[in-house]
C-alpha cells in the first residue's frame, strides 16, 4: 500500500537555538564548545569590538571589528541581537540565525542575558535558554584571577557585573551549576537532548505517522 502524501511529507524540523549564558568565569564557553564538538553543532560566532585575547582566532572565536564597522552593521540592521558587555560591544548576525532555523541546523549562542532576551523575543518557539551558575562568588573570583587574562581592575568590574547578571536567571529555562565540570556538562547535554524531543518539535513526525497509519487501515466494506 502506498503511503499517503501527508505521511511522506512530514515537515522538516526547524533549527534549535540553544542560548548559553553565564557570568564571566562560570565556564559557559568551555561547556558550549564541548557540546558543539559532541553533536557537531554550529557555533554562532559573534562580532565584537574588543581586542582578541591570547589564543583567540578570528572567525572562530569572534569576528573582531572596529567600532565604526559595528556602527555600520547596526545601521544596516544586520544584528539579531547586540549588547554592551564590560565596555565592549557584541552582536549576532541575523543572517546566521535565520539560516540555522530555516535549514534545520541547531545552533549554539554564547551570549549574555541581553542577547538571550533578544533571541527569545524574536524566536520564542525555536530558542532554549540555559544559564550556567558558578557554585559561589568566591569560586567565581578564584577562576577569574586564576586564568590571568585580565587586569585586576577588569576582574573587579567583571565580578560587579556578575551580580547584575545573576539577577536575570529567571529569564532562563534551565539552570546548570558548574561546580564539577563533567557533571555540569552532563546536565547541559541532557538539556539539549530533551529540547530536541519536545512534543512541539516532534509533532510533525507524529502527525505523519498518524496519516500513514490511517492509510493502512482496510476500507470498510
Amino acid at each position: 500500500m502506498e503511503k499517503s502524501p501527508e505521511a511522506m511529507c512530514a515537515p522538516a524540523p526547524r533549527g534549535l537555538l540553544l542560548v548559553i549564558s553565564s557570568p564571566s568565569g562560570a565556564g559557559k564557553t568551555t561547556l558550549a564548545r564541548r557540546l558543539a564538538a559532541e553533536f557537531a553543532l554550529r557555533f554562532s560566532v559573534s562580532f565584537t569590538t574588543r581586542s582578541p585575547r591570547p589564543g583567540e582566532v578570528e572567525g572562530q572565536d569572534y569576528c573582531f571589528v572596529s567600532n565604526a564597522r559595528f556602527d555600520e552593521m547596526i545601521a544596516a540592521q544586520e544584528f539579531a541581537e547586540w549588547a554592551v558587555v564590560h565596555g565592549n560591544r557584541y552582536g549576532t548576525s541575523i543572517t546566521t540565525v535565520e539560516q540555522a532555523v530555516r535549514n534545520g541546523s541547531d545552533c549554539l549562542f554564547d551570549v549574555d542575558f541581553q542577547g538571550g532576551r533578544q533571541i527569545r523575543r524574536q524566536w520564542p518557539d525555536d530558542s532554549v535558554l540555559c544559564f550556567i551558575l558558578p557554585p559561589s562568588m568566591d569560586e567565581l573570583e578564584r577562576r577569574l584571577r586564576r586564568r590571568a587574562t585580565d587586569a585586576p581592575e577588569v576582574i573587579d568590574r567583571r565580578l560587579a557585573m556578575a551580580c547584575k547578571e545573576l539577577e536575570h536567571y529567571g529569564e532562563y529555562d534551565y539552570l546548570v551549576v558548574n561546580d564539577n565540570l563533567p557533571r555540569a556538562y552532563e546536565e547541559l547535554r541532557a538539556v539539549y537532548v530533551a529540547a530536541r524531543t519536545t512534543r512541539k518539535r516532534r509533532e510533525g513526525v507524529a502527525r505523519a505517522l498518524l496519516a500513514e497509519a490511517a492509510a493502512r487501515r482496510p476500507l470498510d466494506p
